[in-house]
């Protein structure tokens, strides 16, 4: 401010119209120096609730962010099972050994290329693969899973597709969560809340991580609910919608049946969708997949649903597992993840397959966050799939952050997906942030609450028309349009040649929780 009463000072001893341009520049410097604090946070959080309209999305992650991921310390190595290493020898049966033998241990995979034929399936706790490096340590795929194992399924339009195409990988972390009921919730309870009534309290204690589940009506008023009444066509959802939340005891009250909980609702809990209380456990947790390669045939890529299975890996019911420093080249899809507080951190795709011609696309799904509270960081996409990150089919609570694209999108594939978080992203190029699939009459792309929170891109943004309610927040998006900041309405507040801050809404958010946590 200080040079703009410089300029005005001495406006008299230079033409009016030289004046009033320089301070026109100034103006603009210094609006563009002072970053942009948006009113749903503030600078450090003062101005958040967790009844906001801003999700908490500080739980995303291995052990809710209360962890580092650990550091790996091979056990044996898959050369002490007979891997060679050499590109040409098929290892796969070596590796299978190895995992079967190694329940529980971290197995080495040194530098070299192993073929690999078949899927590598890891169900026991703690049992990690670690290789030397993504460029030195990699896992070469000659043949599709379907071939592998044939899979024919149909699309939800009925063509005839290959059910890899959207799920499945070749290395495969799989795991199942206890489904018995523990205690029925007798009572309602709105967003924000800490505690829940319960039926019966014998069955939990203190320390307890549990699961909250609940099922939509017939009627679809959960849904309805998590579209904020904006749910667009929902004749073929039916009521397969659902809400999962996982939370941990910090106090029972006997007396009262009622349970308190360390992070507030994501949702409200109304007794019409059956809310019930579940363990949280997995029959598979602490399962890490680090620093290897997987290299794919650099075949054409046909187009979409003709995908036979390049797929990387999938981790399905499992919970505080990771996958981290891992290169995928040429792949159909690279990672589906199906569970709870996964992290997939420093993940490179790259291709040299010839792109499918009408959207140059060289693959389906790069990566697929089916769950809750799963944090992808640290990624980069050299190529471009038709569904670059994909959320879906109640996903809640999940994170991507501090990553790139040539050309991103933000796949969100229906099914009353909520409550999900893009922060501190390059899109690239920006032609189709919101690109995305799923059949119709599912639901719009996105439920309410989904945040889009400091997202560059060469190309300008407008808000998505259609695609989800306005309950959502677009905050720091690259865009010349007027800022929309209505609570109960659109809030998008863009950056326009500003700097946001914070500029990761995660980081942030975990940085206050933790402050805050005795």
């Amino acid at each position: 401010m200080f040079r703009i009463r410089f300029a005005m000072s001495h406006a008299a001893n230079i033409s009016a119209a030289t004046a009033l341009c320089l301070m026109a520049v100034l103006v603009n410097a210094a609006s563009a120096a002072e970053p942009l604090i948006s009113e749903l946070w503030g600078r450090a959080g003062e101005k958040w609730t967790a009844e906001s309209r801003l999700p908490d999305f500080s739980w995303a992650g291995y052990h809710q962010g209360k962890k580092p991921l650990p550091a790996l310390n091979p056990d044996c190595s898959v050369k002490d099972f007979g891997a060679a290493g050499d590109g040409k020898t098929d290892d796969t049966k070596a590796f299978q050994k190895a995992i079967a033998q190694s329940a529980g241990k971290t197995i080495l995979v040194p530098p070299g290329t192993y073929v690999i034929t078949d899927f590598l399936t890891f169900d026991t706790t703690g049992t990690s693969l670690k290789g030397a490096g993504s460029r030195q340590s990699v896992l070469k795929f000659p043949k599709p899973l379907n071939e592998v194992k044939p899979n024919w399924g149909a699309t939800t339009g009925g063509a005839r597709t290959s059910n890899y195409s959207w799920s499945g990988g070749f290395i495969t972390i799989s795991g199942s969560t206890p489904d018995k009921t523990l205690a029925s919730v007798t009572a309602d309870a709105k967003r924000g809340a800490l505690s829940l009534s319960v039926s019966d309290v014998s069955g939990l204690q203190v320390g307890d991580e549990f699961r909250l589940q609940m099922a939509d009506t017939k009627q679809q008023t959960l849904a309805r609910y998590l579209y904020a009444d904006d749910p667009g066509p929902i004749e073929k959802l039916g009521s397969r919608t659902r809400v999962s939340f996982i939370a941990r005891i910090v106090n029972i009250d006997e007396a009262a049946r009622r349970i308190d909980f360390d992070r507030p609702l994501r949702t409200d809990v109304r007794r019409e969708w059956k809310p019930r209380i579940s363990s949280a456990a997995s029959t598979v947790e602490e399962v890490g997949i680090e620093d290897l390669g997987f290299e794919f045939p650099e075949e054409p890529y046909k187009g979409h649903f003709t995908e036979l299975g390049y797929n990387a890996m999938a981790f399905s019911g499992v919970r505080n597992c990771w996958a981290r420093n891992l290169w995928i080249h040429n792949s159909d899809s690279g990672i589906f993840v199906r569970g709870a507080n996964v992290t997939l951190s420093g993940i490179e795709f790259d291709s040299e397959r010839a792109p499918e011609r009408s959207r140059k696309v060289t693959g389906h799904h790069g990566i697929t966050l089916s769950g809750q509270d799963n944090l992808l960081t640290g990624f980069e996409f050299r190529t471009h799939f038709m569904h670059d990150i994909t959320v879906t089919h109640g996903s809640a609570g999940n994170v991507a952050a501090d990553g790139s694209g040539v050309d991103l999108c933000f796949d969100h594939h229906r099914y009353a997906n909520h409550a999900n978080l893009s922060t501190d992203i390059d899109l690239g190029e920006g032609t189709r942030m919101f690109q995305s699939g799923g059949g119709s009459a599912l639901g719009r792309h996105s439920g309410a609450w989904e945040t889009f929170w400091n997202i560059r891109s060469r190309q300008p943004q407008t808000w998505p028309k259609g695609w989800g309610p306005d309950l959502m927040n677009m905050v720091g998006v690259s865009s010349s349009a007027a800022a929309i900041t209505d609570v109960k309405g659109r809030w998008f507040e863009p950056l326009k040649n500003r700097q946001l801050k914070p500029a990761n809404l995660y980081q942030a958010q975990l940085t206050k929780r933790k402050e805050s946590t005795p």
